[in-house]
Order: C-alpha cells, then sequence, then structure tokens
C-alpha cells in the first residue's frame, strides 16, 4: 500500500542519483505576488503556535517534546523576535542550482484509489547545493549537512476523500507531495519551531533530512507564482484531499481567517477534471502554510 517513505523531522547520506550542478548563487528570495492581507516583510511568526487539539493557526502535532539541536543554529535577522515576524524578501536562500533528471511524479486514478508515485525528486525545477557549502552564506545560519536522496514513494490515497470522525494531529515526516514531485512536511522544524521562518531553504523553499529526503514545509513562490487562478490544485495530502491556492478576483491569497484549524475550508474547486464544491486544504503566506491537521484519515506513511 505504501512504500518507502522518509519521516524523520529536519538530520546525510549519498545521494543515489547523479545530479548535474550549475554554481548559481542566491542570496534572497522575493515573496510571492498577490501575498494577500499578509505583508510579505512582516509575515507572523508561528514559534509557539503547537497544539494538541485544533486551534485555528496551530500546527497539531503528533510530536510533543522537541529536543534542542533540530534546525537552523542560528536566528537570521530576517526574523524580528521583538515584534514576532519575519521578512520573506531579505531572508537568505541556500545557492546553488541542481538539475535531477531522475526526477518522477505521477498521478493516476483508477477506482477508489488516486495512486501518487514520485522520486522525491522536482520534476520542474532544480534545487540548491546540498549539504550546504561552508561558502555560501546560509551556512552562517543554518548548516544543514544533509544529502538530498532519491526515493521510491507508492502511496495509495482514497481517490474520493471522506472527513473522519474527528481531526487528527500531523507527524515529523511526510504529510502530503506537491506537484512538482516534492514532499510536503508540516511546518515545524526539528525545535518545534517555524521552519518557514527558520530554516534556510533553496529557491524553491526546500531541503533534506538527516536520510536525504527532500520537503518542503510550505507552498513555495516558485509554485505560488504560477497559481494564478482562482483555485488551483498543487498538490495532496496524506489522507487525499487536494491542496489548493486559492485567490480572490484581484489575485490575493487567503488568510488563516478564511479557514478552519486544519487549514482547509469547503469551496467550489476543480477536481479530477469538473468543478466541484467539496473540502480541501489551502495554501497561505502565514504560518501554518498548508495542513495543520487531517480532516480526513491519513493513510499510514512509513
Amino acid at each position: 500500500m505504501v512504500a518507502l517513505t522518509a519521516v524523520a523531522a529536519c538530520g546525510g547520506g549519498a545521494s543515489t542519483v547523479a545530479p548535474t550542478a550549475t554554481p548559481t548563487p542566491t542570496t534572497s528570495v522575493s515573496a510571492s505576488t498577490g501575498a494577500g492581507a499578509i505583508d510579505p516583510s512582516a509575515i507572523p511568526l508561528g514559534d509557539g503556535h503547537v497544539s494538541t487539539s485544533p486551534t485555528r493557526g496551530d500546527v497539531v502535532s503528533c510530536q510533543t517534546g522537541f529536543p534542542p539541536g533540530g534546525g537552523a543554529q542560528v536566528v537570521g535577522p530576517w526574523i524580528d523576535a521583538v515584534h514576532g515576524t519575519w521578512n520573506s524578501t531579505t531572508k537568505l536562500v541556500v545557492q546553488g542550482s541542481v538539475s535531477w533528471p531522475a526526477a518522477h511524479f505521477s498521478v493516476t486514478v483508477s477506482g477508489n484509489t488516486r495512486t501518487v508515485q514520485t522520486t522525491d525528486l522536482p520534476i520542474n525545477h532544480t534545487t540548491g547545493v546540498f549539504p550546504i557549502a561552508a561558502s555560501d552564506p546560509a551556512f552562517s545560519y543554518d548548516r544543514n549537512p544533509n544529502t538530498i536522496r532519491t526515493q521510491s514513494i507508492n502511496w495509495s490515497l482514497p481517490a474520493t476523500p471522506q472527513a473522519a470522525s474527528s481531526p487528527s494531529c500531523t507527524p515529523g515526516g511526510a504529510i502530503g507531495v506537491l506537484n512538482d514531485g516534492v514532499l510536503l512536511f508540516n511546518a515545524l522544524d526539528g525545535e518545534g519551531r517555524d521552519a518557514g521562518a527558520h530554516e534556510v531553504l533553496d529557491a524553491c523553499g526546500e531541503h533534506p533530512q538527516m536520510n536525504g529526503v527532500l520537503h518542503h514545509h510550505s507552498v513555495p513562490s516558485c509554485i505560488l507564482d504560477k497559481a494564478t487562478a482562482a483555485s488551483t490544485l498543487v498538490g495532496y495530502a496524506v489522507d487525499g484531499y487536494g491542496i489548493y491556492v486559492e485567490r480572490s478576483a484581484d489575485g490575493r491569497l487567503l488568510t488563516n481567517t478564511d479557514l478552519d484549524a486544519c487549514h482547509g475550508r469547503t469551496s467550489r474547486v476543480d477536481w479530477d477534471g469538473s468543478m466541484q464544491t467539496l473540502y480541501h486544504y489551502d495554501a497561505t503566506v502565514e504560518y501554518p502554510y498548508t495542513v495543520a491537521c487531517f480532516h480526513g484519515t491519513p493513510i499510514a506513511v512509513s
């Protein structure tokens, strides 16, 4: 039912695929267009917003203890602890441009099952260079020593997901996959902080954990900026529900106040080729970014 998917939260190994590297330095990333009511230079910091029960704006985490030492080693200057915000327009990104010719991602539906297969390598963009090089300015804040490794992931999701009797917590590993083929983790780093603010990621908002599993903690600007329609499906959660980017008539993204405690809502979206009114998760610029708890029943991911 479920093949290999790594799940330790944000720790190396050798790549099983030979990447193609181009040394293209990148030191900052622009905020996505149409960021909604959230100022991309003053995004509310999510530190401390971890719950054991559904609470809007919090991550419902299966993990309740977070030992020190995970994630970035130094708090970056883009974080304003006094005002409780962080600046996505000045935050560093990991340098480099690495191509992955063996990347594969597919989604097929047969009967009641949606099959998702991926190598967990990006199919339509490059990654930064990992482990983070000592010469990279990002190294001063985040010394991620991990190497990106190809995965063999085969998920059988419900094609028509149903609401569970009650929401459930998100683990420290995969909670879904985005349509670039890269896994999605929840919004927390290894210390239980706001990963989007603290961890230094590459230009498409990703990095590997200790087992080499590449992952996002949010829907990054490289995907958000291309999702300009009223609703765009950008991935799937492991309970089968879609992950969408929704925009208002003037192009603004939704905010936490538009969504429920699991970071979703019911609205009319394109699902499997037809417009349907159904529940789904939404991407936001602010923490917790995507799935905060599971509305449906997640498959077992190991």
